[in-house]
């Protein structure tokens, strides 16, 4: 884990988070900030600094991420959503530890903005 970063300490318990599902490898959490009626964020509890940094040995890992999103969402009751990975500032990144954003709840055209 790293020192200085938000999600790190986030999964020390430092940082209050609302959680909607903790395992000893992921965590999943509303967002801060929602940008639809569901939104919350799945994050690795291993460091990694976003997708442009994923190694071979993180492959399963990032697939239980995955898996996860869609688990929270069921039991959200959000039957259609957007899974989001944000690589690099010029993409949205605003925190570097990897972490999908998953979005429903409401009709969401692509592209946004």
């Amino acid at each position: 884990m790293s020192d200085n970063c938000l999600f790190c300490k986030i999964v020390r318990g430092e940082i209050p988070a609302d959680k909607l599902y903790e395992d000893d490898e992921v965590l999943a959490f509303r967002d801060i900030s929602p940008q639809a009626p569901l939104h919350f964020l799945v994050i690795p509890k291993k460091h990694i600094s976003g997708p442009g940094t994923v190694g071979q040995e993180d492959e399963k890992l990032l697939g239980k991420v995955m898996r996860v999103g869609s688990e929270v969402a069921a039991k959200e009751g959000i039957k259609h959503y957007r899974q989001v990975f944000n690589n690099g500032e010029e993409a949205g990144q605003t925190v570097f530890h990897i972490h999908m954003h998953v979005l429903g709840g409401r009709s969401m055209n692509w592209p946004p903005g």
